[in-house]
């Protein structure tokens, strides 16, 4: 690691720290100055916003336009702010290998997967890299770890190991003598994962959150014995189930973390009071329902905007990201000015369209599965929706003592409750659960016709 990027990591880290300490008025204010800096920068800069934000350009950000993922790749070159960047030579820069090249010389470059349908690539100059790396280091903070030179990690990071991909950056940035790292492709045989893991020993275990559980798994059969002093989870929903398990299997449960690529971490849980906070500091999140109106604390969103306060290369203005999240009605007791993330029930594309009765469709959240499937006796599962009308129910680990047919009439019946009508569901026992291409076990498979944009990865 640069040590030029270690000092400004650890002064931007101890700055989001005394943040801690505001009053939520403060924070308020301070939300207010940073978004007005960020929407003047973008004006003058971006012939993007200049146009997609014409004749509001003096109004409240709730009156402004969403951005998706869609619009912001199709107008790459005019939303970015520096006129030197072009999309095709982006495209050809990631296309150039898995070095540490930054682009132009000065650009960290990260893309997502385009499980949901579309990439999307994000740029990052220092300044902003150097916050990006802060909100993961304030995670690590909040647990209870105190990022210092004078203090040697070693860590293990199990997801995605593809150069481009935020995780894989994130730790070859950090990577040092302070923090040596280990990173292991989570698709890789789980074998491989548990040897190399048993061999380096790791006090600080990074994990998918499917990973945790499969790897808890792993310690409570005798095959992995490590002893991570911290496990942090992320990329996908942390079930009770995986938390309990994790704990039985190390004596403490993980520290959830959620974040995206596209801003970095998002909230985190505080060792405290063991709520996921915001960083509102750096972030303005907003709840919103399908038609990108506010949802009050307490009730899930179909969608959140997130506007992030410190980028400038690509402004993220009411930016959307399809996870369906709930935030908490009061402010915690901890003392944290931060709102609480209260509740993930992961992205829009895990919620399943199924037939009612009278020919119409009805949406099912993922929590009518975890009410059923995380109570069972088994290492992992999953919910694969093979055609409108038929669900196969993939079982992994100890669960040959499980009744397969009243478990499909128990799932047909809280199905039923929900207004759905005839189903057929199938109770299937595999060896693990199917990973996709960059590691990841997604608990629910949405139906993919011919022709329709994949739901989920």
């Amino acid at each position: 690691m640069n040590i030029g990027i270690t000092w400004k990591v650890l002064r931007a880290a101890g700055d989001l720290a005394r943040h801690d300490q505001w009053a939520r008025p403060q924070l308020e204010s301070v939300q207010a100055n940073e978004l007005r800096r960020l929407r003047e920068f973008a004006y003058a800069r971006s012939p993007f916003y200049r146009k997609f934000h014409q004749g509001k350009m003096d109004r409240p950000l709730s009156d402004l336009p969403v951005l998706t993922k869609a619009q912001l790749m199709e107008d790459f070159d005019e939303l970015v702010t520096d006129r030197t960047v072009r999309l095709d030579a982006v495209r050809a820069h990631l296309g150039g290998g898995g070095d540490s090249r930054r682009y132009l010389g000065r650009y960290w470059v990260n893309a997502t997967s385009g499980s949901s349908g579309q990439p999307g690539i994000f740029l990052f100059d220092e300044n902003e890299w150097v916050k990006v790396l802060a909100s993961f280091a304030r995670a690590h903070e909040w647990a209870g770890v105190h990022i210092s030179l004078t203090h040697r990690m070693r860590m293990a990071s199990v997801a995605s190991v593809s150069p481009w991909h935020m995780s894989s950056q994130v730790g070859a940035t950090l990577s040092s003598w302070w923090m040596p790292a280990l990173r292991l492709a989570a698709s890789e045989p789980i074998g491989e994962i548990v040897s190399r893991l048993n061999a380096w020993r790791p006090e600080m275990l990074v994990a998918y959150a499917s990973m945790a559980r499969v790897l808890a798994e792993e310690q409570l059969a005798g095959r992995l014995n490590i002893h991570p002093h911290l496990i942090f989870t992320s990329s996908e929903v942390l079930t009770q189930e995986t938390r309990r398990r994790a704990e039985q299997a190390w004596g403490h449960p993980p520290f959830d973390q959620y974040g995206a690529t596209e801003v970095g971490d998002i909230a985190a849980e505080h060792s405290v009071c063991r709520h996921r906070h915001t960083l509102e500091d750096l972030l303005i999140v907003e709840v919103v329902d399908e038609r990108h109106r506010p949802v009050p604390p307490g009730r899930y969103g179909a969608n959140l905007l997130v506007t992030s306060l410190f980028s400038r290369t690509q402004p993220l203005i009411r930016y959307e990201l399809n996870d369906s999240v709930r935030l908490g009605a009061a402010q915690d007791s901890c003392g944290l000015p931060f709102a609480i993330l209260e509740g993930i029930q992961g992205r829009t594309e895990d919620v399943l369209s199924l037939p009612t009765a009278a020919g119409a469709s009805v949406d099912i959240q993922p929590l009518v599965f975890h009410r059923i499937l995380d109570l069972l006796p088994v290492s992992g599962w999953q919910v694969a929706q093979d055609a409108p009308d038929r669900l196969t129910v993939l079982l992994s680990g100890s669960s040959d003592g499980i009744p397969e047919s009243a478990l499909a009439q128990r799932m047909k019946q809280a199905l039923a409750a929900e207004g759905v009508g005839e189903l057929q569901v199938s109770i299937l026992k595999s060896a693990v659960i199917p990973k996709n291409a960059s590691g990841k076990s997604p608990l629910i498979k949405a139906y993919r016709h011919q022709g329709a944009t994949s739901r989920i990865g």
